[in-house]
């Protein structure tokens, strides 16, 4: 294992997940890069070795850090140790097939898997010292849209998931084009509560909550956005739009949304294009109105992260992570400002 060099605190790290060589990539493991006050990054070196970490996930109170292995089918967590290394925490568990998205319950009760291969939601319960131990799978899918495909039936494909601030989950799944809104139960896992069906063709892939309590979503396949609202604890459809000014180019696909420091702007990254859609959150926040593309600074942006006015996005073919300051009134990228060389990143995440 690699161990990052320098000092500093939790703060202003920031955990890379990569692919490795047997997901394609060219990383060694979990990345770890610190933020400077001036929005550049300074790569400290790989925070430990694994395979194909391509998203990590951090508990909310522990210094225990959650990964997929993604071409492993596995979710492996981690302790924080000295100089910010991480070392494996208990023993791998398993999950589904390219398993590609892990995220934390905020209250430290579980964390929760979703897996683009077989359509698998998993939740594993934590331990106080935020340790994996019960292990639920999720109900499988049933295709809303299997109408349209008569014999040839398609695969399910879950793909994120969003922890509420309501205590549910939401998850996306782009084989199915829907969003899928749980309960958590101890002892039992998720309980499915009711679902969003999107157009067909969609490929719901990545969502944010607004303060507002609804949900933005980009689209991989039609590389557009969606406006989920809760009415009455149920989730509707409120608004469909394109991502980007020009809708979507062959070979495009949507990968991540985020939302700006004040919640005024959203930001979707698209592939293919390699661009990052600037959109205005409008009407209480019920639509997401296009305001400029701009050049995402390297080959297919993965994955994007907003930090104050800063924003870093991950390019998984380029190697690198170009940085922009954000214009705090127009939600505007300037000229970028550092650049990054990194190899494979895949998702940038706080390390606290």
């Amino acid at each position: 294992m690699t161990t990052p060099a320098g000092t500093g605190s939790a703060g202003n790290i920031l955990w890379i997940g990569t692919y490795t060589p047997d997901g394609g990539g060219r990383a060694k493991g979990i990345g770890a890069v610190r933020e400077h006050r001036d929005g550049s990054l300074e790569w400290l070196g790989t925070a430990v070795e694994a395979q194909s970490p391509s998203f990590v996930a951090v508990h909310t109170t522990l210094p225990v850090v959650y990964a997929a292995a993604e071409q492993r089918r596995k979710v492996q967590a981690y302790r924080r140790g000295a100089g910010f290394a991480l070392e494996p925490y208990g023993e791998p568990q398993p999950a589904g097939e390219a398993t590609c998205h892990v995220n934390v319950d905020p209250r430290g009760r579980f964390a929760t898997a979703a897996c683009w291969g077989d359509g698998q939601v998993l939740l594993y319960e934590l331990d106080a010292d935020g340790s994996m131990t019960g292990r639920f799978p999720a109900s499988a899918s049933a295709d809303p849209h299997a109408s349209l495909t008569p014999g040839s039936p398609r695969q399910s494909r879950a793909h994120a998931s969003l922890m509420l601030r309501d205590g549910r989950i939401m998850t996306s799944d782009l084989g199915h084009d829907t969003l899928r809104i749980w309960n958590y139960e101890p002892g039992a896992g998720l309980i499915a509560d009711h679902e969003v069906v999107l157009p067909y063709g969609s490929g719901p892939r990545h969502l944010v909550e607004h303060p507002t309590g609804n949900v933005f979503i980009v689209s991989e396949y039609s590389v557009e956005v969606f406006v989920v609202r809760p009415e009455a604890g149920t989730y509707e459809l409120v608004f469909r739009g394109p991502a980007t000014a020009g809708g979507s180019q062959d070979g495009d696909s949507g990968a991540e949304i985020c939302l700006g420091p004040q919640g005024n702007f959203a930001y979707a990254g698209v592939r293919g294009s390699n661009i990052v859609s600037v959109l205005e959150v409008a009407a209480g926040g019920t639509e997401l109105i296009h305001v400029k593309d701009f050049g995402s600074g390297g080959d297919w942006p993965r994955h994007h992260l907003v930090r104050g006015n800063w924003l870093h996005v991950a390019h998984e073919r380029s190697d690198n992570i170009a940085s922009f300051e954000l214009d705090p009134v127009t939600g505007l990228p300037g000229p970028p400002l550092h650049n990054l060389n990194t190899p494979s990143p895949t998702a940038l995440v706080a390390a606290g």
